[in-house]
């Protein structure tokens, strides 16, 4: 379970980054940044969130609410940042993730003076101080936070692609492989909003030349 120990160790404003939407097919990768301003938070908060993979659905989208609550009350700052499938394809996968990374990080008001990325690769030309930390969504409050808030944000951005492009089920899958996915390509084709640099994406517009 999450702590304070790394926020502590590192002493300041810190914050927390971390990444949702790195292995789909569809849609954009997205990144929450997270900087607690206190931590007299409601107390359901610290109790159960957590890596926003160990999480139901439902537990991730109470925590979602509780967090966006914090922020209303002035008790944390978040961003959510967002590299297109344009910008991945441009990019690659890892340069777009740092992109949205940064992106998040800007839109917290005040700044923080260090950011604790979740992972083992540090990104560039971050404003502030940066360090990683493997698994670090179960380690750090901060992480968790941006954790559970990049990826609720992202489920919800995939549902609205839903209502647009019918036949994939993006609702439910959140534009992975999925079987369902997979016949919305055969039937329908790819989308804009496909990354064309992905395996099964090129070799399917390969077979479509």
């Amino acid at each position: 379970m999450p702590t304070w120990e790394i926020e502590d160790k590192i002493g300041g404003a810190v914050c927390g980054v971390d990444e949702a939407g790195r292995g789909p097919w569809v849609g954009p990768v997205v990144a929450g940044a997270v900087m607690f301003l206190s931590r007299d938070v409601n107390p359901e908060i610290l109790a159960h969130i957590d890596d926003s993979k160990k999480l139901t659905a439902k537990k991730r989208e109470k925590l979602y609410d509780l967090l966006l609550a914090e922020a209303r009350a002035g008790h944390l700052t978040y961003g959510i940042g967002e590299a297109s499938a344009a910008e991945i394809d441009a990019l690659n996968i890892l340069q777009a993730t740092f992109l949205a990374m940064k992106r998040a990080v800007e839109k917290l008001s005040p700044q923080p003076a260090h950011a604790l990325i979740d992972g083992n690769r540090l990104p560039a030309n971050f404003a502030c101080a940066t360090s990683c930390y493997i698994g670090g969504d179960a380690r750090s409050y901060s992480i968790a936070a941006a954790s559970v808030l990049a990826k609720v944000y992202r489920d919800n951005l995939m549902k609205e692609l839903a209502l647009k492009y019918t036949g994939y089920g993006f609702e439910k899958n959140a534009g992975y492989g999925t079987k369902e996915h997979i016949e919305g390509l055969k039937k329908y084709g790819i989308t804009p909003e496909h990354r064309k640099s992905y395996k099964p994406i090129k070799e399917l517009l390969e077979q479509t030349k």
